[in-house]
């Protein structure tokens, strides 16, 4: 009966009580959507980093993270490769070589990371394949050997494709190497910075140079089944070689744990303080309805109405109001989630910033079923706190005089 008494008083002023829903369900899908965007660029940095640079784990020479030196060598690759072919949660390893070099034109030079891939491999660990906006992925053979090299590159360096490149770095016997590449394809991605270190050549065309062996390489990359199965991959793989540096994409990265951490504090305190916000309004719009019914409680604790039971009606009221209002607030956050999750939202306009910082100008936005829960929880706290003082107020009316007011 109780219950349904308190659905009932709150739909006695319906203009007052849709306004008050209506602030709580804006704010919460407000707050939610924006959570969610925040949640989506988290995301789609930390799957862009893994894609198209650090993959899942990597092996590496022990000194070789110092300072990307091509004399720090992981030896006998092709055994390492077998041992990781047998573990089941990888799902595809590459070999690659890499050094520091300067990049020249006829106009002008620039520092660059150079890696000696196998291209058939790397299009099973990251996505730069996909990438290529101008020329191809090592698909056609030419006379000189081919680069792959970031748009940002290309118009830092004036370079087209079919242009000469020359590459300076150092052998491993200490001396100056030059090796004359022409571009054979521009690649793209969403980090701008990344776009204009990295290049890519065959490894048969760069380990020469630098005077490797073919069972000798800097780095072995892998994907494993996901990003989770990741960090039992990598230790169980330092057990096995001990003697190099394994390290999980979290210990690659450590900044886009954080970056993510900070999301999900950042999406918690601001509904936190959304609805501590949406508290005082609610506050008052029961303090009105304690004032306006200030007769009819008097008769009804006059009548035998004990104070316990007037407190429950006040609580309820107060937990509907609040809840009818959150449970808008989320039906629309899903549904904004569940359109804008699919079809992604396109900041093309701030997009040169964006990529400049690493972030994607198309992100889809999503929110855990975990964040929902919360903010359930929160939204019926808040309701009991926004319900303690029009309670309090209620509690203390004299029966005989607020019978007698008007």
């Amino acid at each position: 009966m109780i219950w349904r008494i308190s659905w009932r008083n709150i739909w006695r002023n319906k203009v007052r009580s849709l306004t008050v829903m209506m602030a709580i369900a804006i704010g919460l899908t407000g707050g939610i959507f924006l959570t969610g965007l925040m949640n989506g660029m988290s995301a789609q940095q930390a799957n862009d980093a893994i894609s198209l640079e650090i993959s899942h784990v990597q092996i590496h020479h022990r000194l070789f993270a110092d300072n990307l030196s091509a004399q720090f060598l992981i030896e006998d690759v092709a055994g390492k490769l077998e041992v990781i072919r047998k573990d089941e949660r990888v799902r595809a390893f590459c070999s690659r070589t890499k050094a520091q070099a300067i990049a020249s034109t006829a106009t002008t030079g620039a520092g660059i990371i150079i890696s000696g891939i196998v291209p058939e491999m790397e299009k099973e660990v990251t996505t730069i394949y996909s990438k290529i906006v101008e020329g191809s992925y090592f698909e056609k053979e030419n006379k000189s050997a081919s680069i792959v090299i970031g748009q940002k590159l290309a118009h830092k360096l004036k370079a087209g494709l079919g242009n000469k490149i020359v590459v300076t770095l150092q052998s491993l016997n200490g001396e100056m190497s030059y090796a004359l590449f022409r571009v054979g394809g521009i690649y793209k991605t969403s980090n701008t910075r990344f776009d204009e270190m990295n290049v890519f050549v065959k490894s048969d065309d760069l380990n020469p140079v630098l005077g490797i062996d073919p069972s000798q390489t800097n780095e072995i990359a892998m994907l494993t089944a996901s990003h989770e199965a990741a960090i039992p991959v990598a230790a169980s793989l330092k057990s096995s070689f001990d003697k190099l540096s394994v390290e999980n994409w979290r210990e690659l990265r450590p900044l886009l744990v954080v970056i993510s951490a900070m999301t999900d504090q950042f999406g918690f305190w601001l509904i936190v303080i959304i609805l501590l916000a949406l508290i005082f309004g609610i506050i008052n719009t029961m303090l009105m309805v304690i004032l306006e019914r200030k007769h009819e409680l008097g008769m009804l604790m006059a009548i035998g109405m004990n104070k316990k039971r007037v407190f429950k009606m006040i609580l309820l009221e107060t937990t509907m109001l609040s809840l009818s209002g959150g449970l808008v607030g989320l039906f629309f956050s899903i549904l904004l989630m569940g359109i804008f999750g699919q079809t992604g939202i396109n900041f093309a306009a701030w997009a040169e910033g964006l990529e400049a910082i690493g972030y994607s100008s198309f992100v889809y936005p999503f929110v855990s079923a975990r964040f929902y829960l919360i903010i359930t929880i929160l939204v019926i706290i808040t309701a009991i706190i926004a319900s303690l003082w029009p309670t309090r107020k209620a509690l203390k009316l004299n029966p005989a005089e607020a019978v007698r007011s008007e």
